[in-house]
């Protein structure tokens, strides 16, 4: 009995990838520059972008197709184009293959999971499924967009984040996990709800 108190639950995250690449790619991306001790703490779902690459890619000639994109932006990237499409996708992925405790995003999947709490909070985005509850994201940046930049920032965000800027961090990476199994309850429940964000800087 008191080796089964010992089990902690991992952590389970949805994965986003960056514009025009895949899920396949960004899980080889990770599982071959994450150490094996952050691995063995984290349970991560790499689904693909609901659009095919509608131009070239830049992992061309270094990952193999397909590629994907989760939506289309202007030079600017001030006008979006199958954003709300994208969200639905989201929302119907976490339905079918959560729950999740968090978001992991690279890239345009970073933009995407930095600005979901927000939306969520807001009502505009993923109100069928639980609040997210983690964030971690790798080179991200702001939603520019100002429709939509007005919803996911008009208030912090208060769950707890980890932001990498580059390949530095495996302690803290490692100090972030210990620190948000603890908040986890040892089982995971499907729920209704939503969130918001705090930052840990890697």
């Amino acid at each position: 009995m008191g080796s089964e108190a010992e089990i902690v639950r991992k952590p389970r995250f949805l994965c986003l990838h960056g514009f025009r690449t895949s899920g396949a790619i960004l899980k080889k991306q990770i599982e071959t520059k994450w150490h094996q001790s952050v691995l063995e703490k984290i349970d991560l779902v790499y689904p693909d972008a609901p659009f095919p690459a509608q131009g070239k890619s830049d992992v061309e000639g270094i990952f193999d197709p397909p590629y994907y994109e989760w939506f289309q932006f202007n030079k600017e990237f001030t006008t979006y184009t199958n954003f709300d499409e994208c969200l639905a996708y989201i929302e119907d992925i976490i339905i079918k293959q959560g729950p999740f405790d968090g978001l992991l995003g690279f890239s345009q999947g970073a933009i995407l999971s930095a600005g979901l709490p927000g939306l969520q909070a807001k009502g505009v985005a993923l109100t069928k499924v639980a609040k997210i509850k983690f964030l971690i994201i790798i080179g991200g940046a702001k939603l520019k967009s100002e429709p939509v930049a007005e919803k996911a920032y008009s208030s912090p965000i208060q769950c707890p984040s980890l932001h990498f800027l580059d390949e530095k961090g495996l302690k803290t990476m490692l100090s972030f996990l210990v620190r948000i199994q603890k908040m986890l309850p040892e089982k995971q429940e499907k729920e209704l709800c939503y969130n918001k964000k705090d930052a840990l800087e890697a």
